[in-house]
């Protein structure tokens, strides 16, 4: 059985994916209904205070998706990756694999490689539902936005498996490695308060799909894309070279 089939394995047989996906997409699924029916829930249930909402528009409903998916959503995705990133969590596994795996690169390799993948994957996933139900509730909206703002989205998720490949490398358990992976990527929207310093930031990507589903430029995005695509690739050589030198 080769590593990535491992990595495969573990993925599906855990439900890591099932969990994955059934949050991005139960989130897809409710911010286009929550965007659609906010003034009647809030007519509803707020008692004597009035609240005055303005009418929702098509792109409110994939504001929504983003706003969840980039919270909750997000705990349940760095937790998958921690869980398979963090080498020696379990140390019996990890000295059996470092002691016939020749390459420190061949033990992170599929694991934040299949990790990202199933992180991306149902974020696309939960964003195409969002697309659609805002579409049949709210209205149309921008195929070209949407499909860059999914783009920007999963560069940066890449971005935050790979940082979290780098604090698995380091830590010896999958909730520390979740809880610093989590704590830098809290941390850097308020670095990104600094101008200008935010629009460099990978946390610049958050809000990318919400935006240019109102109709803004995809041009903002791209110097956060190139510094999260830089980044990612030296987190995942850091995992690499951390994994190859620790002792066991």
């Amino acid at each position: 059985m080769t590593l990535w089939r491992l990595e495969w394995l573990r993925l599906m047989r855990t439900k890591r994916m099932a969990a994955l996906l059934g949050v991005y997409v139960f989130f897809g699924l409710l911010g286009p209904l929550t965007a659609r029916y906010l003034p009647e829930i809030i007519d509803r249930f707020g008692g004597d205070i009035t609240v005055v909402v303005p009418d929702p528009v098509p792109a409110d409903g994939i504001s929504q998706y983003v706003g969840n998916a980039s919270q909750i959503a997000l705990l349940v995705a760095i937790g998958v990756a921690a869980g398979a990133t963090t080498l020696h969590a379990l140390p019996e596994m990890s000295v059996f694999l470092r002691t016939r795996v020749p390459s420190a690169s061949r033990l992170v390799g599929p694991r934040v490689v299949v990790s990202g993948a199933a992180v991306i994957g149902a974020w696309v996933v939960g964003a195409a539902v969002a697309w659609y139900e805002t579409a049949v509730l709210l209205g149309g909206v921008p195929v070209g936005g949407i499909l860059a703002g999914m783009a920007f989205g999963s560069v940066y998720l890449l971005f935050a498996v790979s940082a979290t490949a780098a604090a698995g490398a380091v830590l010896g358990s999958a909730l520390a490695t979740a809880g610093l992976s989590l704590l830098v990527l809290i941390a850097m929207p308020l670095v990104g308060l600094i101008e200008p310093v935010g629009s460099l930031l990978p946390s610049h990507l958050v809000g990318a799909l919400g935006d240019l589903a109102r109709g803004g430029s995809a041009t903002d995005y791209l110097p956060a894309t190139a510094v999260s695509v830089v980044g990612s690739a030296v987190l995942v050589g850091l995992a690499i070279r951390t994994a190859g030198s620790r002792e066991l």
